[in-house]
């Protein structure tokens, strides 16, 4: 289950990065807001959304639901210790609180 999960997930994660890449930014027609004649606005409404903004919006909402999902799963999974066969040391066997000074000749 969670390996397809994550296989959604890095899916999910290079189409984003290939649909956010693919887009204008906001500042694309920053030139024409000094009298450039464009009939873009530069602040205003932006209509309605097109098929990439949408694209982005579906792929992120999955991006995120996987993200929380193998966040949930790897949480409840038991874990492992490196120190598994090394003894834990008893109340006397601490490190000296000061180090020892050196003898002098």
């Amino acid at each position: 289950m969670q390996t397809v999960i994550t296989v959604f997930h890095v899916v999910g994660a290079l189409i984003l990065i290939v649909v956010i890449l693919l887009q204008s930014g906001k500042g694309a027609a920053m030139g024409s807001g000094l009298g450039g004649g464009s009939s873009q606005t530069m602040f205003g409404s932006s209509g309605a959304g097109n098929f990439l903004t949408k694209l982005t919006t579906g792929v992120a909402i999955l991006f995120m639901i996987t993200s929380l999902t193998l966040a949930t799963l790897s949480s409840k999974k038991d874990s492992r210790s490196v120190m598994k066969g090394v003894e834990q040391p008893i109340g006397g066997e601490t490190a000296p609180a000061e180090p020892v000074a050196p003898k002098e000749n």
